[in-house]
């Protein structure tokens, strides 16, 4: 029986090379290619700065690091998302605010937001983190006038939406993690992601403070720069300034992000097209019910999500045809270790309601017609 995953990474032969070449280069960590892959990361976001670390988890602590969370901080995101977006806060001892969705984008509402922000005292909140959730770009424009009128950060969690972008008000296209809204952005290499370096993360944004505070903290919170050291005993010498972590990224694992960079623009092509095709399958198809983005909206598709009320049922019947649909994302909020952290209930009907009828469909550049056919004839056969 043919195997078709929900998402799948896309090795080349080129990739293969640029692997093994790296390997041959005398620095196989802190060398030549982690610099390489920021800086053309940069250039393909529209950013200034660009700091490759170990995931996207070490990716989103070190911003939370950065941007001063503390035991002090409470921090609003949304429930629908993977963990590491709220985990994050707690890594810093800071507190975790769950606001609810828009149930047509499932991306963090923003009205709800200034809700729970306007209905507590002014300083309780510090910061929020929207999520590109499936590759949908948040409208960071709305919420960075939000946080601005509260004295917030804005930390954009785009691990789903490198390639995606919207337009703001002046009618310019903000790609997702250029800076120019958020104070700082994430992105994940994991396999499944839209470049996969096996595991790596990075970190975007326009501000050089924050640019500064990064580069230390993925490496110890050490430090050889001249202009930083209080001494300099000699060649040797380095002085660690803050707590910081190992969070660096192998000069291999960013060799291969290179060569997947150069296919970043054609993928994201290619997966539109996937969705466009879902999207005229299962329009006027009762049964379910697809996420479609406006016209502008520039969705990088890192998932390609239905909805319907026979999950469950479908789900299965999915697997036993060799389809492995996944479901994205159990609502982080109503997970034992954030139940156990508050004994108020947490009020996300919408999220939750999504959670009960959502389902991924294989999403992935080297998915062919035949197998993308394969799943719509499928899915629609057990509604049959």
């Amino acid at each position: 029986m043919r195997k078709i995953p929900y998402g799948r990474q896309d090795i080349n032969e080129e990739d293969i090379n640029a692997v093994i070449t790296a390997l041959k280069d005398e620095l196989i960590t802190q060398g030549p290619q982690i610099e390489i892959f920021e800086n053309k990361f940069a250039e393909y976001i529209g950013c200034k700065y660009a700091v490759a670390v170990a995931n996207g988890t070490a990716a989103l602590h070190l911003c939370a690091m950065a941007l001063d969370v503390n035991e002090d901080s409470r921090v609003i995101t949304a429930p629908i998302t993977f963990t590491a977006s709220a985990n994050c806060i707690r890594y810093c001892g800071g507190s975790v605010d769950f606001v609810d969705i828009d149930e047509d984008k499932v991306v963090l509402d923003v009205e709800a937001v200034r809700k729970k922000i306007e209905s507590h005292p002014p300083g309780t909140f510090q910061g929020i983190v929207p999520i590109d959730f499936a590759g949908y770009p948040v409208d960071l424009e709305a919420f960075r006038k939000l946080a601005d009128e509260h004295g917030l950060w804005l930390l954009e969690d785009a691990c789903h939406a490198p390639g995606g972008f919207f337009i703001d008000s002046k009618g310019v296209q903000q790609n997702c993690g250029n800076g120019n809204y958020a104070d700082l952005a994430i992105f994940s290499f994991h396999p499944v992601k839209h470049i996969a370096c096996g595991e790596g993360g990075m970190i975007t944004t326009n501000s050089k403070e924050l640019y500064d505070k990064l580069l230390i903290l993925r490496t110890h919170g050490i430090t050889r720069r001249p202009d930083l050291l209080e001494k300099n005993d000699g060649g040797w010498y380095y002085e660690m300034h803050s707590l910081g972590y190992n969070y660096r990224l192998t000069d291999f694992q960013a060799a291969l992000g290179v060569s997947q960079l150069k296919r970043a623009t054609k993928n994201i092509e290619i997966r539109r097209a996937i969705a466009k095709r879902y999207d005229i399958a299962f329009k006027d198809f009762a049964p379910v019910e697809t996420i479609t983005p406006p016209a502008d909206n520039g969705h990088a598709y890192h998932l390609y999500v239905i909805k319907t009320e026979r999950r469950k049922e479908l789900y299965d019947h999915l697997r036993a045809n060799g389809i492995y649909a996944q479901i994205h994302y159990i609502p982080v909020h109503t997970q034992p270790y954030y139940r156990n952290l508050s004994t108020e209930k947490v009020n996300c009907p919408k999220a939750e309601s999504y959670y009960d009828q959502c389902l991924s469909l294989p999403m992935f550049p080297t998915l062919t017609l035949e197998e993308q056919e394969f799943v719509i004839v499928i899915v629609k056969k057990f509604f049959e």
